[in-house]
């Protein structure tokens, strides 16, 4: 990325780019150093650490049977002009079943010299394991958390 892009612009390249699912492009978007934060991941809050693991994760999303299509976008600048906090609605589709889904999402993005340096990404993670049926398995994964700490 040779030009400098607004945070806004490299928020909706980035949502275009999901929704045209070119995952192997994305981490591009971000800084070598940056950080993602998934704090109400299931079935714990989770963080990227660099474009690389940023890469691997995108790489990860590929493999799911899902398009995602972002509607409803929502950008509210803040008192820090390089941070952005974005809303919006994924109209989803798993491709195996034709099961169609929405998924609300909010995002406080930083973007410094046309890259994301940091990102709080809050997305329904349970609405998303139904839509791929890891509802289960995201299930059991709870109990197990919960029964280590019980013990604990």
């Amino acid at each position: 990325m040779s030009e400098s892009l607004s945070p806004r612009q490299v928020i909706e390249r980035l949502l275009d780019g999901i929704s045209n699912q070119r995952w192997q492009e994305l981490h591009h978007l971000y800084a070598e150093d940056s950080v993602v934060e998934y704090p109400f991941a299931l079935p714990a809050a989770t963080q990227l650490k660099g474009r690389e693991a940023i890469r691997a994760y995108f790489a990860g999303v590929a493999s799911y049977p899902l398009e995602l299509r972002a509607r409803d976008v929502v950008m509210h600048e803040t008192a820090d002009p390089e941070t952005l906090v974005v809303e919006w609605t994924y109209d989803g589709l798993v491709t195996t079943t034709r099961r169609s889904f929405q998924v609300t999402n909010i995002q406080v993005s930083t973007v410094r010299d046309g890259r994301i340096v940091a990102s709080r990404d809050y997305h329904n993670h349970v609405a998303l394991a139904n839509a791929v049926g890891r509802l289960p398995a995201l299930f059991s994964a709870l109990t197990n958390a919960g029964q280590k700490t019980d013990s604990a």
